[in-house]
C-alpha cells in the first residue's frame, strides 16, 4: 500500500478551489478542484475516483500536481491541444481575400486556401475559422 496523499486547506485556499469548482472555464478544472476539495475532506483517492469516474492513478496525480504547484497546476498546460490548423494571426488576411473573392462558394476558397497557404485542410475547418473570427469581432464590437 503507498502513502496516503494529505491535503489540508486554509479558508483562503478552500474559498479559490470552490469558486474554481463552481465557475471554473472548463469542466475538466472544475473536477479537478471538486477532487481536490473531497481529499481535503478526507476521502480516500479510490472513493474520489469511483465517484467522479477516474480512475485512482488519475485522482493522484491531479493531488499531487496540486500539492507541487497550487491551484494553477489543475490547469491544462500551453502546448498540450492539438495546434491550430489555420492561425489568426498569419492567415486573416489572406483568409478573408480568399472569401471576399469567392463569396458565395467557400469550396473554391478553400481550395485557392490550401494553394497559397500550402496546407491541407477540410471544409468545415475553414467554416470554424469564419465563425470563430465572426464571433471574436462581435465581442469586440468592432467590424
Amino acid at each position: 500500500m503507498g502513502r496516503v496523499i494529505k491535503i489540508e486547506l486554509s479558508d483562503e485556499l478552500r474559498k479559490e478551489l470552490e469558486n474554481g469548482y463552481r465557475n471554473g472555464k472548463s469542466h475538466a478544472f472544475r473536477q479537478r478542484c471538486q477532487m481536490v476539495l473531497l481529499k481535503s475532506g478526507g476521502h480516500k483517492a479510490q472513493e474520489i475516483a469511483d465517484f467522479l469516474g477516474f480512475c485512482q492513478q488519475a485522482v493522484n496525480f491531479w493531488l499531487h500536481r496540486y500539492k507541487a504547484e497550487g491551484i494553477g497546476g489543475l490547469l491544462v498546460k500551453a502546448g498540450r491541444r492539438r495546434p491550430k490548423i489555420l492561425s489568426e494571426i498569419e492567415d486573416l488576411e489572406t483568409v478573408k481575400e480568399a472569401v471576399q473573392r469567392h463569396r458565395q462558394r467557400i469550396s473554391i476558397a478553400k481550395a485557392e486556401l490550401e494553394k497559397s497557404i500550402g496546407k491541407k485542410f477540410s471544409q468545415k475547418t475553414l467554416e470554424r475559422f469564419l465563425k470563430n473570427l465572426t464571433a471574436d469581432i462581435n465581442e469586440s464590437g468592432g467590424v
